[in-house]
């Protein structure tokens, strides 16, 4: 139940988040968005191991792993460009962040199908 509404929680995050972002062309990184990567690389490889283990375990990394995902999705939130960018600068600075929420929403997808794959059969029936 608890990783219901972690994952419900992050999904709406993530939505909001997509409405503040646009598509454009090669990515222009700030600090901000430096220190979020590698914040989600880690968060990736938490993912990666949840994968490799087993029982009580691994749901104890996939809950790992949605906390990382709900703070790292917080602070894409809370990212805006700084003020006087180019509207070229400022373009790039949001096709970035797009691609790091792209990044978040694929992890997010990936870890509810561990979940669903680890659960008995009988469970998804109730």
């Amino acid at each position: 139940m608890n990783n219901k509404l972690m994952n419900t929680m992050i999904t709406t995050t993530l939505i909001a988040c997509l409405g503040f972002a646009s598509a454009s062309v090669m990515a222009g990184r700030d600090a901000f968005q430096e220190k979020l990567i590698q914040n989600v690389q880690l968060t990736k490889q938490k993912l990666e191991e949840a994968k490799a283990s087993k029982g009580a375990e691994q749901q104890k990394l996939l809950n790992e792993h949605a906390q990382m995902l709900h703070d790292n999705m917080a602070a894409c939130r809370e990212m805006k460009p700084k003020a006087g960018m180019s509207e070229k600068e400022r373009d790039e600075w949001f096709a970035e962040h797009q691609r790091i929420m792209d990044t978040l929403m694929g992890q997010m997808m990936e870890e509810h199908k561990v979940n669903a794959s680890s659960m008995p059969c009988d469970h998804h029936m109730k």
